[in-house]
């Protein structure tokens, strides 16, 4: 385990589930994701950033979903359509958006339209992005804001836009409420499958249905 990510772990929170080994933790994780199951074996699962970036753990936990659970294909990927099976999201940002290994890379999906975003090859430069740019690579200034007005963010929520992003609405905390994360990735995915196949700057009509 790296210097960076050594220094992500000295300033995140407590662990978020029972103590594990790292060959334990490896058993959830890819063949690139060696360095996180020591840091997982360290650390099983934590948030950092007043929550703003939640890494999951890889056992149960009460507090944060861990990565059996949140990567099985039938709890939110499922409404994505064809979500790709070698995809695994280890972390998330406050507003949803995953961190995934896929295919000995690391990416960025995007909950409201389907994106990824190739940004590394291993955790250790993961954490450096993290460390020099944490206010733009987990949202930390609106979660800090929101959670100053409106009070610590409840377990396994995140921050959802009211107006999605990719439609439009603004980064501020008067467009963000707390949603349980998975209704915030079904939710988001019903947008983005809708939204899949229009061209830039088409004009969307919200249809609110009881």
């Amino acid at each position: 385990m790296g210097p960076l990510l050594r220094k992500l772990l000295s300033i995140s929170g407590e662990s978020l589930a029972e103590t594990i080994g790292s060959a334990e933790a490896r058993l959830h994780l890819p063949e690139a994701g060696s360095d996180l199951a020591f840091a997982l074996a360290s650390k099983n699962g934590f948030f950092a950033f007043e929550s703003a970036l939640c890494v999951f753990p890889a056992t149960a936990s009460e507090l944060a979903y861990d990565l059996s659970a949140w990567n099985d294909p039938g709890l939110w990927k499922k409404d994505y359509g064809l979500f790709p099976q070698n995809c695994l999201c280890f972390a998330e940002d406050i507003f949803g958006e995953q961190f995934c290994f896929m295919d000995g890379i690391i990416t960025i999906f995007d909950p409201e339209t389907e994106e990824f975003e190739r940004i590394c090859t291993t955790i250790e430069e993961w954490a450096g992005l993290i460390l020099e740019k944490f206010n733009f690579m987990t949202g930390y200034p609106l979660a800090h804001d929101w959670q100053k007005k409106h009070g610590p963010l409840p377990a396994k929520h995140r921050l959802v836009p009211l107006m999605p992003f990719v439609c439009g609405g603004a980064f501020s905390i008067d467009n963000l409420a707390a949603l349980e994360s998975t209704k915030g990735m079904t939710w988001r995915a019903d947008l983005a499958r809708q939204i899949r196949d229009l061209p830039d700057g088409s004009k969307i009509r919200f249809e609110i249905i009881p």
